[in-house]
């Protein structure tokens, strides 16, 4: 991780390996590198304790190779690409190793297992057409770490299937809960648990839905004071902010 490194850096010049005026020109080259079309921040996870995750939608395939091979230079270890398409991630594929998972659609470089945090993450589908923002927030959560429980197709039109899994849900530390329709999981979820409910509206809907805007709606006005939103289809999002939590 970026702290290990800079904290190496700095045993280094207390061992009087370094100078003070080397470990000072790596501090200047390390927060960001420019490459023309991106600045890559270097020291993302020396802030966050999590490193920068590279957004593929929009990006060209060179481009998204280029920014990991830097990455992948500098020490780098879980580099994630979310949003990438099967196509993209073959071509990328040619030339670096990458884990590919197609319904989440999250590519990995370098994958490393990171400490194990305190507690579980469980994260709730409502139906099956739900899966892939709640795969890509199940994903995004274990690659930087942390035990997840899926819990899908557990939507309240057949509330038995989600009462079925209470012992799963009261035992998380945070619960993701990813709904479209009208998106009354996270509400229902939010008042079975008493950890921080993460809900994800998702674009799953029939018109009046309005892309997911329905569900947004309803999970912001929801009356369980522990239930948070981030935005539509956002699963990564989602599965950030649980390792966060999961990790304090």
């Amino acid at each position: 991780m970026e702290q290990d490194r800079i904290l190496a850096l700095l045993e280094s010049v207390k061992a009087g390996e370094t100078t003070p005026e080397q470990a000072l020109l790596k501090l200047r080259t390390q927060p960001f590198e420019d490459v023309g079309y991106a600045k890559i921040d270097h020291h993302r996870g020396l802030r966050h304790g999590i490193g920068e995750v590279i957004y593929g939608e929009g990006k060209t395939t060179e481009q998204i190779s280029g920014i990991i091979s830097v990455m992948l230079e500098r020490g780098q270890k879980n580099i994630m690409v979310t949003r990438l398409s099967r196509e993209k991630a073959a071509l990328i594929g040619e030339t670096l190793q990458i884990e590919y998972d197609p319904v989440s659609r999250i590519g990995i470089c370098a994958r490393e297992r990171e400490p194990e945090p305190r507690g579980m993450i469980a994260v709730a589908a409502a139906g099956t057409s739900d899966i892939p923002v709640a795969e890509e927030a199940a994903v995004t959560a274990e690659t930087l770490g942390n035990k997840v429980e899926r819990l899908f197709d557990v939507g309240v039109a057949g509330l038995h299937r989600l009462l079925n899994n209470l012992d799963n849900i009261m035992s998380a530390r945070v619960v993701i809960a990813v709904a479209g329709m009208e998106g009354a999981l996270a509400t229902v979820v939010g008042g079975l648990v008493a950890c921080p409910v993460i809900a994800v509206p998702t674009s799953v809907g029939y018109g009046a839905n309005f892309s997911g805007l329905s569900a947004l709606l309803s999970m912001l006005n929801s009356c369980a004071g522990n239930v948070s939103v981030v935005n539509i289809d956002n699963g990564f999002g989602a599965g950030y902010i649980a390792s966060l939590i999961n990790r304090d």
